[in-house]
């Protein structure tokens, strides 16, 4: 007993004053949190996986943007303008010229001679005059620039037609911005109801401590020495919440990696990583808020 005495007194002889009262003040501002989310009880459980459970949603619908986005850019980058030169024009110039438009990618080059040669080797159709037009196959910089680039193409001369699965293309566009706008909104809706539950959990926590926090208040118990205990269990609550939805997002995770195997789509690299950063990141911050917001409201300090 006495060594340790004698070992404690010495530590602390090497602790400025300063710095040995900021650790009492962060050791009883931790203790306060511990004991505010053991007063809460059984209710930590219930918020816990409320929590869990919306992150999870956001964060399955967050990865999933990104896988889409990676199919859409993968059949984007296979999608071609097929354009169709007039007798009369060099196809090498208008390839030169097709370059000069914004977005184009590449150009490869289809001589009426070689598409002919290619229809002969699959159909049999020697002996008959070759009917066919020396194509460009323009490949774009992005999916959603196709329409633009057609617009342009319009107004080259010396272009017979043009074809492309503008279908296709129109579809994918409109599925990646609807896709995109529902994750919003689940973002939105989680912020919502984040700060709903955290407001509802804090509020008890004031309720049941209203007498202590009021005899703290009289002995000039600094506001945030009251605050800080409160806020940091609502970031609690996040943390582990995120923690949690990591199970299930885990899931997700690799279902997507075996769709993206099958389709030979390349995943995006560092998507879950991004997903599991903003996760955390999101819901700290917005429990941290909530609690801030209901101890504004319950909580005149």
């Amino acid at each position: 007993m006495n060594k340790k005495r004698i070992l404690k007194e010495t530590v602390k002889k090497h602790i400025p004053q300063r710095h040995l009262s900021s650790l009492r003040i962060m050791y009883r501002i931790g203790m306060e949190t511990i004991y505010g989310i053991k007063r809460t009880g059984l209710i930590n459980i219930a918020i816990i996986a409320a929590m869990a459970a919306i992150l999870t949603i956001f964060g399955a619908l967050f990865r999933t943007s990104f896988s889409l986005s990676s199919y859409v850019d993968k059949l984007g980058n296979e999608f071609e303008i097929s354009v169709y030169i007039k007798d009369n024009v060099d196809p090498v110039y208008m390839s030169s010229r097709i370059r000069e438009i914004e977005h184009v990618k590449n150009i490869s080059i289809i001589t009426k001679e070689e598409a002919w040669a290619q229809m002969n080797r699959e159909m049999d159709i020697s002996g008959l005059d070759n009917p066919l037009p020396d194509t460009l196959h323009v490949t774009v910089d992005d999916p959603k620039n196709i329409v633009a680039v057609c617009d342009q193409l319009k107004k080259v001369s010396g272009i017979q037609d043009m074809s492309y699965a503008q279908d296709i293309a129109k579809r994918l566009q409109t599925m990646t911005t609807v896709f995109n706008t529902v994750t919003a909104f689940v973002l939105i809706a989680v912020a919502i109801l984040t700060i709903i539950i955290i407001n509802c959990t804090i509020q008890l926590v004031i309720q049941s401590r209203k007498d202590e926090i009021e005899i703290m208040r009289l002995m000039g118990v600094s506001n945030w020495y009251i605050k800080i205990p409160l806020i940091l269990q609502g970031a609690f609550y996040g943390f582990v919440g995120a923690v949690i939805s990591l199970i299930p997002l885990n899931t997700v995770q690799n279902g997507l990696i075996k769709l993206h195997t099958f389709f030979n789509v390349e995943p995006s690299t560092f998507a879950m990583n991004i997903v599991v950063f903003c996760l955390f990141i999101m819901a700290i911050f917005f429990s941290a808020g909530g609690s801030m917001l209901s101890i504004k409201k319950h909580l005149q300090v």
